[in-house]
Order: structure tokens, then C-alpha cells, then sequence
């Protein structure tokens, strides 16, 4: 059986804060970030067109601002593999496809299949611009990219690339991979979050650990890290990666005829215990935010949004609060919320998120939004 991401989750089942946030921000420190409002409906759906790129899902949203406009990148899904695309936007809810910037090369090792161009050099700061940010006169971008046919099938690597115009990306070959990691990036790299700050350039991503025993639950643990640069050219991981680990897994997630039923204290199992993953770094003041998904050993298996909060960009500790939840049943995001990016705009806060309802292999899985602000 091929192990995928998808699989794994299904069969498991510089601008400071204005005065008001600041204030809201020492009585309450999770305040500047919560979008609790969330719309109702699919902002961006599958195409449903046989013969188009995204025609079975869309998926991982970035959004950022260019000339005047709102964009986002997305990757869209065929039944082959992951492509890129662009959207636009005049107002962030309402989107009209642009183009496919990111597909497939049948002649590259690393993108013969699956092409996820996840990530844009962009003004990070909570309440800024959401600028996208050149570099050289080229936008930066990042990419990653798995091996195998299928949905995020295959230990994938991640890689740079650069564009004029937003439409034609040129990419670098792999800078970070999994055989040049420890042990819990072996399984394979996930979406990369570029973030530049004061004069370094820092990667975010998470990564999977190789399959696991039944014994310990089988399927994987994803966790974060990150790796900087000051030249683009040479990346150096962090020594104390990964920076966002896995919760603890409940006793009650163990059977208790496996010997570490009775090893485990008798907590409940964290939201995040199996995954902590999909990195999204913004900077508030002073304060580092990371967006993340997590997913635990709950089932039936549920993903949900959440946060954690640091002093600088490698030390972050997670809140004790689910920024958004799955929805109820009948809703667009009943069975995951999650793959989180997030863009300010007239003095209201706005989440992007991946939704999916129903089950594999009948699923919908497309582009949500949430705010700060009721619609």
C-alpha cells in the first residue's frame, strides 16, 4: 500500500501593532490572532473540468498582495499529482482562476509528478501589507516536490524559484532534502514557509519521520523546523530542529495490550500529537506567530488550526487553544481545517485554510477563509 499524507489522515480518521491590538494583546496574548468568524462556503473549489489541473481538489493556500491586487497560490490535484496555480482577487472572497504556474515537467527527477509551489517572500508582519517581496527584481519563491504518483506520495524534497511577473517561475534544484536530515525529516519534506528578517532569510517546514511500527502507532509523526540563509545560496539547518514537536499521546490512544498503555501517564491526547505541521511564521512587534495544523490520534481523525508564540524565530511555545476547529456535520470543513495563511487587510485579520468535508473517496477539499471580524 502506498503511505501518503492523505491516506495516513483518512485511515486515521516591519509594522507593530496598532494601539487597540497592542492593549488587546497584554490582557489577552492569543487576541490578535483569532479569526473565529468563518464563511460559510468554499471560496475556491475544484474545477470539475476532466482536463484541468485542479479538476479533483484544490489544496495549501498562499495568499499575498501584488500591484494593488490580492493573489493565491494553490496547488490543485488530477488523480496524477500536485500542480500550482494562481488566483485573484479584489476583495480576498471573491477569487477568478489566473493561471497555472506551476506544472508538472515529465522531465525532471523532482517535479515528474507533482510540482507544489507553497510558499512566496512576502511582507510576514501581522499587520502589514502582505507585500510580496523582490528580490534582485525577481519574486522568491519556494517549492516542494514528491517522487511518486499520487497525493504526496514519496520522501519530497524542497527547492527555490524565482519569477518576473508571477506567472513564469524558474525553479533551483533541491537546497533542502531528506537524506541530508536527521531522523524526523527521513520520511519526506512538507510545505516550506519563507520569511526574511532583519537581514536573514528563515525556511519553515515540516517534515514526516520515517513509517513507524504498529507499536507506536504505525503511519508517521510530522514535526517543524527550520533552516536560514543570508546569501540564498547556502542553508544551514537548525541545530536543536525540530522547533515544533508533537504533542503527548493519550493513554487512552493505546490499546491496552500494547506494553505502552501502562508507560504513559494518563493524559489526554493532544490535538497535534501526530502532526504539527504546515508552518506559517508572521511577526507581531516583537513577537514571533507560527500558524500551524494539527492532527492527533483522536478518531475519527480530525484536523484543526493552531498557534504557537515565540521570543525570536526558533523558539516558539504553543497556546492552549484550538484556533479553528472542524465544523459541525453538513459543514464545508466536518472532517479537516487545516494548512494555514493568513493576510490583514482594513483593520480585520483573515485565515485561509484547506477544508475538507465528507469522506475518500468522496471528499471535497477546497479553499476556505476565516476572520476577525463577522461577515
Amino acid at each position: 500500500m502506498t503511505h501518503t499524507r492523505r491516506r495516513f489522515l483518512q485511515t486515521a480518521a516591519v509594522t507593530l501593532a496598532t494601539p487597540s491590538f497592542a492593549l488587546a494583546a497584554a490582557q489577552d496574548p492569543i487576541a490578535p490572532y483569532r479569526t473565529p468568524y468563518k464563511y460559510p462556503n468554499l471560496v475556491l473549489k475544484a474545477a470539475g473540468n476532466k482536463q484541468a489541473f485542479d479538476s479533483l481538489a484544490v489544496d495549501d493556500p498562499i495568499v499575498f498582495r501584488a500591484d494593488g491586487r490580492f493573489y493565491m497560490l494553490y496547488i490543485g490535484f488530477d488523480g496524477t499529482g500536485y500542480q500550482t496555480g494562481l488566483a485573484s482577487s479584489p476583495d480576498l472572497l471573491h477569487w477568478t482562476r489566473t493561471a497555472l504556474v506551476g506544472p508538472r515537467n515529465p522531465a525532471s527527477q523532482y517535479t515528474k509528478y507533482n510540482l507544489a509551489l507553497s510558499s512566496i517572500l512576502r511582507d510576514k508582519n501581522l499587520h502589514g501589507t502582505g507585500e510580496a517581496l523582490k528580490v534582485n527584481g525577481q519574486y522568491l519563491g519556494a517549492w516542494n516536490a514528491y517522487p511518486s504518483a499520487g497525493y504526496e506520495a514519496g520522501a519530497a524534497v524542497i527547492g527555490l524559484a524565482t519569477s518576473p511577473d508571477l506567472l513564469h517561475w524558474t525553479l533551483t534544484d533541491p537546497i533542502l532534502t531528506p537524506q541530508d536530515g536527521a531522523a524526523w525529516e527521513h520520511g519526506g519534506l512538507y510545505r516550506p514557509d519563507l520569511m526574511l528578517d532583519n537581514g536573514t532569510y528563515y525556511l519553515y517546514y515540516n517534515a514526516k519521520t520515517d513509517t513507524l511500527p504498529k507499536s507506536e502507532g504505525g503511519g508517521w509523526h510530522e514535526q517543524t523546523g527550520v533552516a536560514t540563509s543570508t546569501d540564498l545560496k547556502h542553508w544551514t539547518r537548525y541545530p536543536l530542529n525540530p522547533i515544533l514537536t508533537n504533542g503527548a499521546r493519550g493513554t487512552a490512544t493505546y490499546p491496552v495490550s500494547n506494553p505502552l498503555h501502562g508507560k504513559i501517564p494518563a493524559v489526554p491526547d493532544s490535538r497535534d500529537s501526530r502532526f504539527a505541521s504546515n508552518p506559517y511564521v508572521v511577526k507581531n512587534g516583537n513577537q514571533y506567530a507560527m500558524f500551524y495544523f494539527g492532527f492527533g490520534y483522536q478518531s475519527p481523525g480530525r484536523a484543526c488550526e493552531m498557534l504557537a508564540l515565540g521570543r525570536d524565530p526558533f523558539h516558539f511555545t504553543k497556546v492552549p487553544e484550538i484556533l479553528i476547529d472542524t465544523g459541525a456535520p453538513g459543514t464545508i470543513d466536518e472532517t479537516f481545517a487545516h494548512k494555514p495563511s493568513v493576510i490583514y487587510d482594513g483593520g480585520v485579520l483573515y485565515h485561509f485554510y484547506c477544508a475538507v468535508s465528507g469522506k475518500y473517496p468522496n471528499e471535497v477539499r477546497g479553499i476556505a477563509v476565516a476572520r476577525s471580524k463577522p461577515w
